[in-house]
């Protein structure tokens, strides 16, 4: 059913790659488009702190020191696989490099700056992790070999089972380097989804011969707001799209359906947040609805240098409104899959800005290697599973500077994460999600140590570098993780469910054929393909998939890598 205006419920990735296809596919005038968000970050986010602070999720939570930078988290991208993303980007222009597309620019950027990670793995009493050697046994391979060869149809096999429960004749797979790389790579947990896992096994399978040095990772030139985003809010800005901000949708308006199942929607209840003041809009027959039905960073919370992040117990905006539609329709998914259980969601990240290059050398150092190469994992040396083995601590990312555009020439942006954060540091003794800014400074100071190679300590310089911290924001992300719950095919709505007349799912709570969702790819498809659906544009003009499982070559480079 065609239309010729759309209203958008999130102002993330997805729907706005679905403006951009609006108007450039479907010429659709901008005006015609317009957003209700709360924040026009989505989950590619970067910003100087003082940017954040009156954001809907932190007004309850005020800093007292609001300096340097923060992302809440970052995603690698990969041209091999992100096709619709760079699709998306090569239409809009670069907002720093004049000239470029926002797709060269990353492009320009990326061959000057190639990803060779040297620390990918660090253990105190190893230093660094040959994780060249995956560490695989033959049980492990016969596992992972049935995730590989399981065809799409039979997928359904794994609904509703977890990594865990996949591999629980084989807990030796979680004492493997392969594990350790896989798992903070994408940010699986043993909780997961192993249907998530066998998508990743999939489209990813030639991570296989390089996950060790991440070569197949390409990065953009600054934040991801500021070279995904920005360049899509500039351009929608001149097509003249109404982006309406600070407003929270809490309710639809359906139309009468005889059987229950026909999707119409009519109205849209929202709140202006900044003064509390409800509103409603109509919806009329010739408006599609294009709704992002959860996000990663709703409910998140910030801390700063002396305050740890609070935790917010808030089930999320999107998800929220999500559930209403699930109460009354029978095939829109089941959010409770992925928002009501924060113990296999929940992460803590922190941003660390520093007044000059003092700790940045020293991980270089460290590392042997310069930023922008790295996403280095640290190993603890004793047991903190529940199978009593040894897991990843802490991870980093040392971006390349400046990551930001106002980033000061002296001074330093690297970002890490938590992926458990219940667990307790080595180094300070709490829960890693009650540490405030400054503890996490030192507990990565102590993990550097351990696997500081000399001559000499990175804790011979400890006061220098506490001295040298501007900022350090620990941010709490209930969610983050949220869309590899373990979960059924069902639980995700399709992006255009059975019956509905104007709305559609967008972003990455919605069930795709292949895709692997916490991708810029997924987000960029779904918009595409509710763009498509709504303008009568034949889907078989959506951006053609690569099936790097359905390579010989690349099946037997990964098998003989499986088995180095």
């Amino acid at each position: 059913m065609t239309k010729t205006k759309a209203i958008m419920i999130g102002a993330g990735l997805a729907n706005m790659a679905a403006a951009v296809y609006l108007i450039q596919e479907a010429h659709w005038p901008g005006q015609n488009i317009t957003f209700y968000s709360l924040d026009d970050h989505g989950s590619n986010d970067g910003a100087a702190t003082t940017d954040t602070t009156d954001e809907y999720w932190n007004r309850e939570h005020p800093m007292a020191n609001t300096k340097g930078f923060v992302a809440r988290g970052g995603r690698m991208l990969n041209y091999r696989t992100y096709v619709d993303l760079m699709d998306l980007l090569q239409r809009v222009q670069s907002v720093t490099e004049p000239g470029m597309t926002a797709a060269e620019d990353t492009h320009d950027f990326d061959s000057k700056h190639r990803t060779f990670d040297k620390a990918r793995l660090l253990q105190g009493g190893k230093g660094i992790i040959n994780g060249g050697h995956l560490g695989l046994n033959n049980q492990d391979r016969l596992l992972l070999s049935k995730l590989v060869l399981m065809p799409d149809r039979d997928e359904e096999q794994l609904d509703n089972v977890s990594i865990a429960e996949y591999f629980k004749d084989d807990p030796h797979m979680f004492q493997t380097n392969f594990w350790y790389m896989w798992e903070t790579t994408f940010a699986f947990r043993t909780q997961s989804s192993a249907q998530e896992l066998r998508r990743y096994m999939h489209q990813m399978i030639y991570e296989f011969t390089q996950i060790e040095h991440l070569v197949g990772v390409n990065r953009t030139r600054y934040n991801q707001y500021e070279s995904i985003m920005l360049p899509l809010i500039k351009y929608l800005q001149d097509q003249h799209v109404q982006i309406v901000l600070n407003r929270r949708v809490t309710d639809f308006d359906f139309a009468p359906s005889t059987m229950q199942d026909e999707i119409t929607v009519t109205g849209i209840h929202m709140i202006d947040v900044d003064n509390g003041e409800e509103q409603h809009v109509d919806v009329d027959a010739d408006t599609a609805v294009l709704f992002t039905n959860g996000s990663i960073t709703d409910s998140a919370t910030q801390g700063d240098f002396n305050t740890p992040a609070a935790e917010n117990m808030d089930y999320g905006a999107a998800a929220s409104l999500w559930k209403k539609v699930a109460e009354r329709f029978y095939n829109v998914g089941n959010p409770d899959k992925f928002f009501a259980d924060r113990n296999a969601s929940e992460w803590v990240s922190f941003t660390l800005t520093t007044k000059n290059h003092l700790l940045l050398n020293e991980i270089s150092r460290i590392t042997t290697q310069v930023p922008g190469n790295a996403l280095n994992s640290f190993l603890s040396t004793s047991p903190i599973t529940p199978l009593g083995q040894v897991d990843v601590n802490m991870s980093i990312v040392v971006h390349h500077q400046p990551h930001f555009t106002t980033q000061k020439p002296n001074e330093t942006v690297l970002w890490g994460y938590f992926l458990y954060p219940r667990r307790h540091g080595e180094f300070v003794d709490k829960p890693y999600i009650e540490m405030t800014g400054q503890e996490m400074a030192e507990e990565l100071i102590g993990q550097l140590s351990k696997v500081d190679p000399g001559p000499g300590n990175i804790r011979d310089k400890h006061d220098a570098i506490m001295d040298s911290i501007i900022n350090n924001i620990p941010v709490y992300m209930p969610y983050a993780s949220a869309l590899f719950n373990n979960r059924a095919k069902s639980d995700r709505p399709l992006v255009i469910p059975a019956h509905s007349t104007n709305l559609a799912f967008t972003g990455e709570f919605v069930e795709q054929p292949y895709q692997m969702i916490f991708t810029e790819q997924s987000a960029v498809r779904s918009g595409e393909i509710a763009a498509y659906h709504f303008a009568g544009i034949p889907m078989s003009h959506l951006v053609k998939n690569p099936r790097y499982d359905k390579d010989p070559k690349v099946l037997l480079r990964a098998t003989k890598k499986m088995f180095s």
